[in-house]
């Protein structure tokens, strides 16, 4: 048995560390260090509630409309407020314009330069996408780039900047939208829309999202070669990317994006069957992370970010949170999973969570969500309310729960006296990447490197790129 540590990862939000025990040239078991403290829940104490809405987009430079979203989420909970219907609109547009941008870059900048590496030369496929997707100097950065800048001018109009926008407020959005400003909203989607159907999809977008079993995925990818989620599905055939980075077995999501009833990706847990999702299981395990210990796995509402850097068995700053003792698996996939869409469970039921079905999922969330954007923006009302203010209890506890791109991001907030008394963040990454808790059950990733083909020294394994950047880690909001 032989130890090997890999990282830094590049292409990854933050600093990651993983070390890998191989033998017989395979990864018997993984440990997933965050070595880069944060400490935005400690900075929090002590503060006026609303300076959370300025603090919590600093967490990312990347996602911080989700944190602000959560945030928002938690203080309109402690105080009671139900954003009108233009305030609830705004922030589901910020939100999947957020979520959106984020699935394009992740496929086009971080996932697939990773296949124009000098170790696939020798396939079939290689030459024409090195000279799509290499870093740097492929075709297709310079054509989505421009595309993402453009559909992200939907946050000048709705957001007033991005990112670290301060529009998203507990009641609403302080951003109305004029008439004359809903109609270049809806330009930016089509726009957007003509960019995705032209060259990620070659298709349209409702014909991807309703793809519904690995037959019919395996037929459209055939058909539809030549755009880029058809490169891809190929270059995932010829590896056999559907049997790499098989992690956990069970699928969580806090539900996104409200609509006058229920929402549209609604909460729940998957393993095998639905099921509902009860908040209150989440306990946070530091048996193996460099934080004081309780005498039992907290609930994030009442535990605490203490750190002590010095703790014998730790090897992360990142907490271990479980499910009633679970560990679930958390983005794109799981959203879908939990939300029904026939293809997602499919690929759920034939081979769980791994490499192919968390990259399919993201890209076919991209079909699902905007044209619900679409209808969004007709359903603003230029001239009605956008948000409702009052004053914030002196006493109250509130709990935002969003899904951000990367999967379940919730905030726990606890007011006293006027001040914040605690604030709790678990994100996406943090279920993801979690380290061994009380039990000593591995987190998703460190489950899903599990029989990776691997050496002793040399680059790190493809095969190991494949899985990290799969979950498409930001590790800067992982660790608090």
């Amino acid at each position: 048995m032989s130890r090997r540590i890999v990282g830094p990862f590049n292409r990854v939000e933050g600093d990651l560390e993983v070390t890998l025990d191989i033998d017989a040239g395979r990864v018997q078991a993984a440990y997933v260090n965050a070595p880069l403290y944060r400490g935005f829940e400690q900075i929090l104490l002590g503060k006026v509630p609303q300076d959370a809405l300025v603090f919590v987009p600093r967490i990312c430079g990347i996602c911080s409309v989700a944190q602000s979203a959560a945030s928002a989420q938690a203080l309109a909970d402690a105080c009671g407020w139900q954003p009108p219907d233009n305030g609830r609109i705004a922030a589901n547009l910020m939100l999947a314009t957020e979520n959106l941008a984020d699935h394009l870059t992740h496929f086009y900048l971080y996932f697939m330069p990773d296949f124009a590496r000098a170790e696939y030369a020798g396939r079939a496929w290689f030459a024409a996408t090195e000279a799509r997707f290499k870093a740097m100097r492929g075709t297709a950065a310079a054509q989505m780039l421009p595309a993402r800048a453009a559909f992200l001018r939907t946050m000048g109009l709705i957001a007033g900047k991005w990112p670290h926008t301060l529009a998203l407020q507990p009641g609403g959005s302080s951003r109305p939208l004029q008439a004359s400003e809903k109609i270049r909203l809806r330009r930016i989607l089509r726009e957007f829309r003509a960019f995705l159907e032209a060259t990620l999809f070659g298709d349209a977008l409702e014909s991807v999202a309703a793809l519904a079993s690995v037959d019919e995925l395996a037929a459209w990818g055939a058909a539809h070669a030549g755009s880029d989620f058809g490169r891809f599905l190929a270059i995932a055939d010829s590896l056999a990317l559907h049997e790499l980075g098989r992690g956990a077995k069970v699928f969580m999501s806090y539900g996104n994006f409200p609509q006058e009833h229920g929402r549209l990706f609604p909460s729940g847990v998957w393993d095998g069957a639905a099921a509902a999702l009860e908040v209150a299981a989440i306990r946070e395990d530091v048996r193996h992370a460099w934080y004081a210990e309780a005498e039992a796995p907290q609930e994030p509402a009442s535990g605490a970010t203490l750190p002590l850097a010095e703790k014998e068995g730790a090897y992360s700053w990142c907490k271990a949170p479980r499910l009633d003792g679970r560990v679930v698996e958390v983005g794109a996939l799981a959203r879908q999973v939990v939300a029904g869409q026939p293809l997602a469970r499919a690929l759920a039921a034939a081979q769980g969570g791994n490499v192919l079905s968390r990259v399919v999922m993201r890209l076919v969330e991209i079909a699902r969500v905007l044209p619900e954007m679409e209808r969004w923006a007709e359903q603003l009302a230029p001239g009605e309310p956008y948000c409702v203010v009052g004053s914030v209890p002196d006493d109250a506890d509130g709990i935002g729960l969003v899904e951000a791109a990367r999967g379940s991001l919730g905030h726990w907030i606890a007011i006293r006296r006027g001040r914040i008394h605690n604030y709790q963040i678990i994100a996406p990454t943090t279920w993801n990447f979690s380290p061994r808790d009380a039990q000593e059950q591995p987190g998703a990733l460190e489950q899903a490197l599990v029989g990776i083909a691997a050496g002793a020294d040399g680059p790190t394994p493809a095969a190991v790129q494949h899985v990290v950047r799969s979950f498409d880690p930001c590790m800067v909001c992982t660790v608090h």
